[in-house]
């Protein structure tokens, strides 16, 4: 696919989802958080934040695109576990630094011969990059994600490159490719 309709795909689902820039990279769009309705079981939790408590729903999710203009989700380490699910597009490629330094890569996409995966989960407190190849076919990658209890910008620090460096000096060029500075 040529680079212009590779972006015009792009922005048909940037418009048609109603997707808005991420701090992280990329576009997005909350589309659920657990409520409680009349009658039904309680849908939130309790989940203390600093010193106070608070009662969060007990998930939200989002859609999520890369495209080859914004090609890159930058380290980042959410508080709580979040399940990727692939949609659509060219295969996206995740770096994780678990706490102990250990760096585990996975690709999800939907070539399953290739060993690609349809879901993948990152628990909390694993700082997490994502990236879609600049040259794929489709120009974009497509997911949602779900996070449980519900996502909230407090629990998401985004990494910086002279931070994550002094806890990872060992992951040196992956950090400097895929870190805000």
């Amino acid at each position: 696919m040529s680079s212009s309709n590779q972006s015009l795909v792009a922005e048909t689902i940037i418009r048609s989802l109603n997707l808005e820039p991420h701090e992280e990279g990329g576009f997005f769009r909350r589309t659920y958080a657990a409520t409680i309705a009349a009658g039904s079981l309680d849908s939130t939790v309790a989940m203390e934040i600093g010193s106070e408590g608070e009662r969060r729903a007990a998930m939200s999710s989002i859609y999520y695109l890369l495209t080859a203009t914004s090609p890159i989700g930058h380290f980042h380490q959410n508080r709580s576990d979040i399940v990727h699910y692939f949609h659509l597009g060219d295969p996206i490629r995740y770096v994780l630094i678990h706490p102990d330094g250990r760096l585990e890569t996975a690709v999800i996409g939907s070539d399953l011969e290739a060993g690609q995966q349809l879901q993948l989960t990152v628990p909390g407190g694993v700082w997490k990059a994502s990236q879609i190849s600049t040259e794929g076919y489709h120009g974009y990658g497509l997911i949602s994600e779900a996070v449980v209890p519900e996502f909230h910008y407090v629990d998401m620090t985004m990494g910086k490159l002279s931070e994550l460096l002094a806890l990872f000096p060992q992951h040196e060029a992956v950090l400097r490719r895929l870190s805000l500075s």
